[in-house]
C-alpha cells in the first residue's frame, strides 16, 4: 500500500491572473500558503486482477481504463498507463468546491500515488507534479481553471507563484522565520459559510471578460498588490497586508458575477466590523470559506459577530505532497 498527502492552499492576493487569458499577455502572480488540511490518497494491489476500482465519492470498479468515469483518475491512468489489479482510494479533509483548491490536491496526491507505484516517485518532482497536474485538468480536461493550485499543492508553504507568458511556472519560497509564521498564522480567522460550488461557471466568464481592458486593468493592479503583501509579511505589518486583501477582494468582485453575493457580503461587513483589518472569500467565488486577518484580541469578537458560521481553526504549513506510507510490497 502508499499512502500520499497533499495538503490544501489559501491564496491572499492575485487569484485569477493566473488565468491563461491574462498571463499570455501580462504575467501573471499570486501569494498563497498550505494548510494542515489534506487530501490522503491510497493504492494497494486490488484483489481481482483484471479489474480497477477506484473509491471517492462514489466506487467504480472496471476492467478498462477508458471505462472510468472519473475524468481525472482516467486521464492519470491513461498517462501513466497504469496496469489492472489495482485500487485507488481518497479521503479529503475538507468539502470539494469550497475554495481550497482540493481538485488540484486530488489531482497532484493521484500523481504522486501513482508515480510511485511504478517505482518512478524520484521522476515526481514538486516541478513536475505541478505541470503535469495542469496537464491534466487544463490540457486533457479542458477545465476552465487556473495553474496556481497544482503549484501550491505540489510545492508546499508560504510562496510567490509566478505565471509567465511562455506557460512556465516559478514558485518562490516567502521565507518567513519561524517567529514570522507564527505571527502570520495568529492572525488568520477562517469561517465555513456553509456551502458547497462549482467554480466552473464563474470562471469561465472570468477568463472570458479577462480580455476587457478594465478587467485586464484591475488584474493588473492585483499583480502589484503580491509584492506589497509579501514586505507587509516580512516586516510584521498586518494592518496593512488587511488593507490589501479588502482591496484585492474589491477588485475580485468586478471580475464576473456570482464571486459574491448578498450572504457574502453581510458576513465579510460583519468580520470588518468586528475589528478585521480586511478579508476575502477564498477560491473563485459563490461560496466556501471566508477569510480574514485579524489580532488575536479580535477573535472572540469575530467569533460573537459571526456566530452563524462555522470556525475553521487551520495552521500554516511547509510541506508539499508527500509519501506517508509505503509497504515494500505494494
Amino acid at each position: 500500500m502508499i499512502g500520499i498527502r497533499t495538503p490544501f492552499r489559501m491564496s491572499f492576493v492575485g487569484g485569477g491572473t493566473d488565468l491563461k487569458e491574462f498571463y499570455s499577455r501580462h504575467p501573471g502572480c499570486v501569494l498563497s500558503t498550505t494548510i494542515n488540511k489534506y487530501m490522503y490518497i491510497s493504492s494497494h494491489d486490488y484483489f481481482n486482477g483484471d479489474e480497477i476500482r477506484t473509491k471517492y465519492s462514489k466506487t467504480e470498479t472496471v476492467r478498462a481504463i477508458d471505462d472510468l468515469n472519473h475524468p481525472i483518475l482516467r486521464s492519470i491512468m491513461q498517462r501513466l498507463q497504469v496496469s489492472t489489479g489495482l485500487e485507488v482510494s481518497s479521503i479529503a479533509d475538507v468539502p470539494s468546491g469550497t475554495g481550497m483548491g482540493s481538485s488540484s490536491s486530488f489531482t497532484v496526491g493521484t500523481l504522486h500515488n501513482l508515480m510511485a507505484r511504478l517505482g518512478r516517485a524520484d521522476e515526481a518532482t514538486a516541478s513536475w507534479l505541478g505541470k503535469t497536474a495542469c496537464d491534466v485538468e487544463l490540457g486533457d480536461l479542458k477545465e476552465p481553471i487556473g495553474k496556481q493550485d497544482q503549484y501550491a499543492a505540489a510545492y508546499g508553504g508560504l510562496n510567490v507563484i509566478t505565471f509567465q507568458r511562455n506557460d512556465d511556472v516559478d514558485v518562490t519560497a516567502l521565507g518567513l522565520n519561524d517567529q514570522g509564521m507564527s505571527a502570520f498564522s495568529s492572525h488568520i480567522k477562517l469561517y465555513y459559510l456553509g456551502n458547497q460550488r462549482s467554480a466552473s461557471s464563474i470562471l469561465v466568464e472570468q477568463n472570458n471578460n479577462n480580455a476587457l481592458a478594465d478587467k485586464q486593468a484591475a488584474l493588473q493592479t492585483m499583480v502589484s498588490m503580491v509584492p506589497a503583501f509579501a514586505q507587509s509579511l516580512t516586516d510584521g505589518q498586518f494592518t496593512f497586508a488587511g488593507k490589501l486583501l479588502n482591496d484585492n477582494w474589491s477588485l475580485k468582485q468586478s471580475l464576473a458575477s456570482g464571486i459574491s453575493n448578498p450572504m457574502i457580503s453581510q458576513a465579510y461587513q460583519a468580520g470588518i466590523s468586528a475589528g478585521a483589518y480586511g478579508g476575502k472569500l477564498l477560491g473563485a467565488g459563490g461560496g466556501g470559506f471566508m477569510l480574514f486577518l485579524a489580532s488575536s484580541d479580535k477573535h472572540k469578537a469575530l467569533d460573537a459577530a459571526l456566530s452563524n458560521l462555522r470556525p475553521f481553526p487551520v495552521d500554516l504549513t511547509s510541506e508539499g505532497s508527500t509519501v506517508i506510507h509505503q509497504d515494500e510490497t505494494t
